[in-house]
């Protein structure tokens, strides 16, 4: 009894399959997916990345086969990253008319004129020494000369049909610079998704294997996120925005889904988070070594995502999942 009352036990709703649906909070939706590929020169290539089983590296025919999937599942968009023929000091080939992705824009935007595509601009992908900048005779990255590169790749990936820009390198003011630069050249309407978040994590190695981008010499941890902070998300996002970004972001996405729901709520602006090729391949291993189910496994990570506040969810497991969900 309390003041007279009984006590009241709360219990779990009454449950059937067709109610569960009909009650659940949180519901993926394959149109809020984004879709990483990578797309390499050559022809007739699917080239499997070892350790992302079932993911490859396409070139650009290949790439507009595999697409055909993307439209039909209703998949929201896709995230490009080039696998350059070669590499310099400078990553020339990122900003380059003929670069890889400036080609794989110009074929998917004739094929699939309608198809949101993003185009992550780094430089870790196109230098010689695999840092995400243009570095000194020290080795140290330099930042605001970096930040000239960065507008220069942007411009020219919108200029060749990117639908939204997404920088990934965490250089200081490259938002603001590339907005400027975007400005500049009247293309006013290309949105900047910024990875806002993100962090120098250790589930990044197998997608460093796929874009063959592991550093040289040193790492990255003088400019990505130190994975003990929280509250720097808050600052380095504020700075973002201020900047122009229209998208946030939060990268690795399973061990910040704390930094998803404190930006979520902090800002309310449309937030991205990115399911990392290591979170991907962990799954996929265990997996294979029977250690759990990947269906289960792989719906219930997407969800707490999505649950912690993402409104875009980028992930390798985009088709896989929006396959599931066909299922009745």
């Amino acid at each position: 009894m309390v003041s007279g009352y009984p006590l009241i036990r709360p219990r779990r709703l009454r449950t059937s399959p067709n109610l569960s649906r009909l009650a659940r909070e949180v519901s993926l939706e394959p149109s809020k997916f984004i879709m990483p590929y990578f797309v390499t020169h050559g022809k007739s290539i699917k080239e499997p990345i070892e350790t992302m089983p079932d993911q490859f590296r396409y070139s650009v025919d290949e790439l507009l086969k595999e697409l055909k999937n993307v439209i039909s599942l209703n998949i929201g968009g896709i995230l490009l990253f080039g696998v350059p023929e070669r590499k310099d000091e400078f990553g020339s080939e990122s900003y380059s008319n003929d670069g890889i992705v400036q080609q794989a824009l110009k074929s998917i935007k004739d094929v699939y004129p309608g198809l949101l595509v993003i185009t992550d601009v780094c430089l870790c992908d196109y230098t010689s020494h695999g840092h995400c900048g243009i570095v000194d005779e020290n080795g140290y990255v330099k930042n605001d000369e970096t930040l000239e590169y960065l507008a220069k790749i942007s411009v020219s990936y919108a200029k060749a049909g990117a639908d939204i820009i997404a920088p990934s390198d965490m250089m200081d003011g490259r938002v603001k610079k590339i907005r400027e630069a975007l400005d500049d050249e009247g293309l006013i309407n290309i949105p900047i998704m910024s990875y806002s978040s993100k962090y120098a994590s250790s589930f990044y190695e197998p997608f460093r294997d796929a874009a063959d981008c592991s550093p040289k010499f040193g790492n990255r941890k003088s400019y990505q996120m130190d994975p003990s902070n929280a509250a720097e998300a808050i600052l380095e996002t504020r700075l973002d925005l201020d900047e122009g970004a229209d998208i946030i972001m939060v990268k690795p996405a399973l061990s910040y889904l704390d930094v998803i729901y404190r930006i979520k709520q902090t800002f309310q602006r449309p937030l991205a988070a990115y399911n990392v090729s290591g979170e991907y391949s962990m799954i996929k291993a265990a997996s294979k070594l029977g250690y759990l189910k990947e269906d289960d496994a792989a719906l219930e990570m997407l969800t707490s995502i999505k649950r912690a506040g993402a409104d875009i969810i980028i992930s390798y497991y985009s088709l896989y999942i929006a396959k599931l969900l066909l299922l009745p």
